[in-house]
């Protein structure tokens, strides 16, 4: 994992509004109540997205499965690794999708970027509204030059075809 991508002084923004009543914030363990039935309910249409490359979500998901995958997602926000934001509702009653930002894995990016929204959200205002956010929010309040939007720029099959990223080449 690239530690060095992020200036070391920068502080991550823990929670940004999105639309009326909606909002992104960093997700752990705790959110595994939320982010159980989001994923199972959309898992057929998510592994379709992120399987070749992540092998995610697996067919069984248990409960102790996500916990320990959002909390390995909480020690990579912690220490500037990797950040997972959940798209949630004013009173987070329901996760609604997810964002990821990652170091680059592939060159020419100095940043992997990819995003979703469960099932009943597909074509709606707030999808909509979720895809123009995320490119705008990047550009304003992340230090990156290059980011890469996996799914959007690029589909996952390009995206898997990059040349590995190494130790010896600069991400961008």
């Amino acid at each position: 994992m690239n530690r060095n991508w992020l200036p070391p002084s920068w502080a991550h923004p823990a929670r940004v509004t999105l639309a009326a009543g909606y909002h992104l914030r960093t997700m752990g363990p705790a959110d595994v109540d939320l982010d159980l039935p989001a994923v199972r309910g959309s898992r057929d249409r998510l592994f379709s997205i992120y399987g070749q490359a992540w092998g995610w979500p697996p067919v069984e998901l248990t409960r102790e499965a996500d916990i320990d995958d959002l909390a390995h997602h909480a020690a990579e926000i912690e220490a500037h690794e990797s950040f997972l934001y959940g798209l949630f509702d004013t009173a987070e009653t329901v996760l609604l999708g997810c964002l990821y930002i990652d170091p680059p894995a592939k060159v020419g990016a100095d940043a992997d970027i990819s995003w979703w929204v469960v099932d009943n959200l597909l074509g709606s205002d707030l999808a909509a509204e979720f895809d123009t956010f995320v490119p705008r929010w990047i550009a304003e309040a992340w230090p990156l030059v290059a980011p890469r939007y996996v799914g959007r720029d690029l589909s996952w099959d390009q995206w898997l075809a990059l040349p590995d990223l190494t130790t010896e080449v600069e991400p961008v």
